[in-house]
């Protein structure tokens, strides 16, 4: 899979993210559980639960073998996990807060104990966004780590609280975002040895460059000569398009672009969620 980048070792990470997301929740006040979130629909509340339905269909599924929910006969698979999610948020709003955060702590607990015992160098579940393929465990975990932090984040705007944007939180998340750079320009034509870098500034960002191969878009190293396209974004403007807090029009209008504009508008679509 090293057309995905190097690997990373996002393990030591997952029990940090628990402490910060358990003291976050820890710290609201009554009315901040029904404040809404940018999940449209959902509460605090609602997106605290999403991330207990995380930890227990983890554990589950890759730690018990335990996987009865499949998709109805031609529903589509981003189309199930609405579903799916929608249906445990709503069941589980009987759950108090006091009880939920109880839940998140034990269950979290034995979900951060599951992260160490994996073999980050098997194939896994396709990352989506990363491409219809089997993706090396390594590419899961990361993927699932983003997908606590994007929470945690939603909840802290929600209630008016500080994120995890320091540099040892935001760095791992942006680096697994950009890893779904080949699988968005994956039908966007140009010659091989093309290549398109995308530069998040600050200090939680880095540079990520894309190289057209005979048979595929790739991430690598950057190399001696300009890129043929290239786009500049400060951190925010990158985790928010990721997720689709804002739009690739919105993130072009902050980002700075240079050269092919057919490689930079194709980029600034990239999505590393399910949607």
């Amino acid at each position: 899979m090293s057309w995905l980048g190097p690997r990373l070792d996002v393990r030591p990470l997952f029990a940090p993210q628990h402490a910060a997301f358990l003291a976050l929740l820890d710290g609201l006040d009554a009315g901040d559980w029904a404040r809404p979130t940018a999940c449209p629909g959902w509460t605090v509340q609602d997106v605290a639960t999403h991330v207990l339905g995380d930890y227990l269909g983890r554990l589950s599924i890759h730690r018990d073998g335990f996987g009865p929910l499949h998709p109805h006969h031609d529903e589509a698979f981003p189309a199930f996990i609405d579903r799916i999610n929608d249906e445990w948020v709503i069941a589980a709003r009987r759950i108090s807060p006091p009880l939920l955060l109880d839940l998140l702590s034990s269950v979290g607990a034995q979900a951060m104990s599951y992260w160490r015992t994996v073999d980050l160098d098997a194939l896994g579940w396709p990352v989506s966004w990363a491409g219809p393929d089997p993706a090396p465990v390594w590419l899961d975990a990361a993927r699932e780590l983003t997908e606590y932090w994007t929470h945690h984040q939603q909840i802290a705007e929600a209630t008016g609280r500080p994120g995890l944007t320091r540099p040892e939180h935001l760095a791992p998340v942006l680096d697994t975002f950009l890893r779904a750079l080949p699988h968005t320009l994956r039908d966007t034509p140009a010659a091989a040895g093309t290549t398109l870098q995308i530069t998040v500034t600050g200090p939680a960002g880095g540079t990520w460059t894309a190289t057209r191969t005979p048979t595929r878009w790739e991430l690598t190293t950057p190399s001696r000569r300009p890129p043929d396209a290239l786009i500049e974004l400060d951190a925010d403007t990158a985790w928010r398009l990721c997720t689709r807090s804002i739009t690739p029009d919105q993130a072009a209008t902050r980002a700075h672009t240079h050269g092919d504009q057919h490689l930079t508008t194709a980029a600034l679509n990239i999505l590393s969620i399910i949607r």
